[in-house]
């Protein structure tokens, strides 16, 4: 889709740092306006990386790292959000679609598919690209390491939603032995990933909801969920490092619980049609960091000049209370204009 181009790149936003973002995430105010986005699309990284940007067959992952460095650098942000290696469950092959359905998946359908299945483990994977890229990193970036999925994520990736409903009746053991696989890897990825110096924080990126509840019971997602994000925010705190929560979805009756139990400190991903960022920020920015929050919906249908005035808005809402970091509410896909992307970083560095 060809997009306008009406606003340049500046050169320069100014010089990375990544104690602005640890501010924000000790809800403390920050030196100045910080950017927050969990990732945007190959063609405006490509963009925002200009001359800078390699070229490679196939997926190198150590050129798109440096790729991903120079983009997020080149926009303004202290940081550079990676996955940390090709950790992933592996699940079969589903033909790639526009959309997909919850229930594609059969990887895992009964104990007996369960004890087929090969699980992967993370020894078996390469980590030192973190290392080799991380030599590179600009003064001041650090990396931010997401998860491969999320608990909740995989465990439908690999069982389809509506099996697992009703395994929930049928086999509960189960349910318990298929989160207890995958959340027993993930801890492990975030001890391998935030135990080095190269890397600021982490997100743990499970979804986990849609506009209206839980996707699970709140008695489910307090049985086989909420202890595995227990286990993996301590872990991730463990070596003094700050973990952000990105789950979409509606999160009002389990934010104590993402509060008080599990103990993060950021929440990402905020929908107009759920709870608007503004009120959100209002609501909760006292106990826990807001990052993000610029609805998608809002991005795509408002022109550039809302977008900015909306951004400037929050900012100036947050000023002199801290805890917030501007971005979109969840990412920027490449169906946003360049131009509304760029008019809401505007907000934020103009003033650098």
């Amino acid at each position: 889709m060809s997009q306008p181009h009406t606003e340049n790149i500046p050169p320069s936003a100014g010089e990375p740092c990544f104690e602005n973002l640890l501010k924000v995430l000790r809800r403390e105010v920050p030196d100045r306006p910080t950017l927050f986005e969990f990732f945007l699309n190959h063609r405006l990284y490509r963009r925002l990386a200009g001359e800078a940007w390699i070229e490679s067959q196939g997926f190198d992952l150590v050129s798109n790292w440096r790729n991903l460095v120079v983009a997020f650098r080149a926009a303004g942000y202290d940081y550079a959000t990676i996955g940390g290696s090709a950790f992933h469950f592996p699940t079969i092959e589903q033909p790639r679609a526009a959309t997909i359905s919850l229930n594609d998946c059969c990887t895992i359908i009964d104990r007996s598919s369960f004890d087929a299945y090969v699980w992967p483990e993370t020894a078996d994977f390469d980590y030192s690209a973190i290392e080799t890229v991380g030599r590179d990193l600009p003064r001041g970036m650090k990396f931010i390491v997401s998860g491969p999925g999320g608990l909740l994520e995989n465990a439908i990736r690999l069982v389809g939603y509506e099996t697992l409903c009703y395994l929930l009746v049928d086999d509960p053991q189960l349910v318990g032995d298929i989160f207890s696989e995958i959340g027993t890897r993930l801890i492990q990825h975030y001890e391998i990933v935030a135990a080095s110096p190269r890397v600021g924080a982490c997100i743990s990126n499970d979804d986990w909801g849609f506009k209206t509840q839980t996707m699970l019971s709140l008695a489910d997602m307090r049985k086989y969920v909420f202890p595995w994000h227990q286990k993996i925010a301590a872990t991730i705190h463990a070596v003094g490092k700050p973990v952000i929560l990105h789950s979409c979805g509606r999160a009002a009756e389990v934010m104590e619980d993402i509060i008080d139990t599990m103990h993060y400190d950021a929440k990402h991903s905020f929908e107009d049609t759920i709870q608007p960022v503004e009120e959100a920020y209002e609501e909760w920015g006292s106990r826990i960091a807001i990052v993000g929050g610029i609805d998608v919906d809002f991005m795509i249908r408002s022109s550039a000049d809302e977008v900015y005035q909306r951004s400037r808005a929050m900012l100036e809402r947050a000023a002199n209370r801290g805890g917030f970091a501007l971005g979109t509410g969840n990412s920027v896909p490449d169906y946003i204009d360049d131009d509304k992307y760029l008019a809401m970083r505007r907000a934020a560095i103009e003033d650098r």
